[in-house]
């Protein structure tokens, strides 16, 4: 049994969680409450408890009176921390970000607690963001999901769903699953059903068409200054290009690039990652075609959707980070060893990432040439880790056939321990 997997058993084992998760969680809230540069919690402090107060005073409410960037299921978390006032907003929001992550932390050890201190680390090296983000409330949603579809394939594709409707990344877990799931029917049942759940709750609060605006609204973005496309931007701008310059664009709250050539690349930046996710199906087709191990065809095809969306797209913030973990625990569960290398970058991607933002993001928007490098190695990382998944998928090897009834058993029982 690998040490990834070696379920946490002992009062020393929970209790050593316990305490990193309280360290880990402690700090970075430290973080967030304004000690670190470039306000990490400013989504959640100027951006969700603006959208609340908006509601309180005008009653207008984004995503069901107005157009909206995020999916409809990001609203109740964001509503929820605004319950007890605008003063205590970054506190509430914390707190149920801590709440989730402690309960999916708990199965994630019982699956492994070399998998749960992975989490731990990568949280930590990801920084605030990793909790004061939208994305803090849809990853736990995420783990708890990719750790049931062996045993409960339903309850797992109804939490995708979920975190799918908070923050669209976990539906590149979906199509993995659908793609390499014997059970296609039952799945596209829980994913339905569940959606149906959800846009039907949206209608009876008063959405029509707003229920699918963030689709619109993503693909009329331009190109965010920490998206791997944006690189050649950067560099020209920090060797001194006057022609090429960075905004804030005040609609969508976000830094983008202003220079020659931009407009034209941000539009084929969506057919781009089209074909990229295109590519990947093929591939996840021909894995599936040469019978390897489903599970592992899963797992890697998990990962790949991710890193494409992440290293294809026109935009990029330090929080899509978090959308590794999920598969890479879901990959260090089927197979360690194939895993390892994906762990390792992601940890190191993550820790550059914090770097970036908040330490030095002013080195990004007035690009400086140090941080420039330090955010072309991470985004290099991203390519990295979809092109090792794409590599993967070529190369799995057709699933061992077990001889006899008995041998079958025992590597039951093994993959079981």
């Amino acid at each position: 049994m690998t040490e990834a997997r070696r379920p946490a058993s002992s009062v020393r084992d929970w209790l050593l969680l316990a305490l990193g998760f309280v360290v880990v969680h402690a700090v970075l809230s430290a973080l967030c409450f304004a000690v670190a540069p470039n306000q990490p919690a400013g989504d959640v402090t100027g951006v969700y408890r603006f959208w609340v107060d908006y509601w309180h005073s005008s009653g207008v409410l984004v995503g069901i009176d107005t157009n909206w960037v995020y999916p409809i299921a990001a609203l109740p978390p964001m509503l929820l921390a605004g319950l007890m006032g605008g003063r205590h907003y970054l506190v509430i929001w914390l707190v149920m970000v801590a709440v989730l992550d402690a309960a999916a932390l708990v199965l994630v050890a019982r699956r492994g607690r070399g998998l749960a201190w992975w989490w731990l680390l990568c949280t930590f090296l990801i920084g605030p963001v990793a909790l004061a983000r939208i994305d803090g409330i849809a990853l736990p949603f995420a783990v708890v999901g990719v750790l049931l579809l062996a045993d409960r394939p339903a309850v797992a594709t109804v939490l995708l769903t979920i975190a799918a409707w908070i923050k669209v990344w976990p539906a590149a877990v979906v199509a993995a699953m659908l793609l390499t799931a014997r059970r296609i029917a039952s799945t596209v049942s829980a994913a339905a059903l569940t959606s149906a759940v959800i846009i039907g709750l949206a209608l009876l609060a008063g959405a029509r068409g707003t229920v699918f605006s963030f689709v619109s609204a993503q693909a009329s973005r331009g190109i965010q200054v920490e998206a791997p496309v944006a690189l050649p931007w950067l560099w020209s701008a920090a060797l001194g290009d006057p022609g090429v310059g960075v905004y804030y664009d005040t609609s969508i709250l976000t830094f983008q690039l202003r220079g020659t050539g931009v407009t034209q690349v941000a539009a084929v930046m969506t057919p781009v990652l089209a074909i990229g996710v295109l590519v990947l199906t093929l591939l996840t087709l021909l894995a599936r075609l040469r019978k390897a191990a489903p599970a592992e065809v899963l797992a890697v095809a998990a990962l790949g959707y991710v890193s494409a969306v992440v290293a294809l797209n026109k935009v990029g913030s330090p929080q899509y980070l978090t959308w590794y973990v999920a598969p890479v625990i879901l990959g260090l569960v089927v197979s360690p060893k194939r895993f390892r290398v994906p762990a390792v970058l992601v940890l190191v991607a993550a820790g550059l990432t914090q770097a970036i933002y908040p330490w030095f993001y002013e080195g990004v928007t007035t690009p400086t040439p140090w941080v420039i490098a330090v955010l072309t190695l991470r985004n290099g990382i991203e390519l990295a880790l979809l092109a090792w998944c794409l590599i993967e998928l070529r190369v799995l090897p057709p699933e061992p056939r077990l001889r006899t009834a008995p041998t079958a058993a025992v590597g039951t029982i093994r993959e079981r321990a």
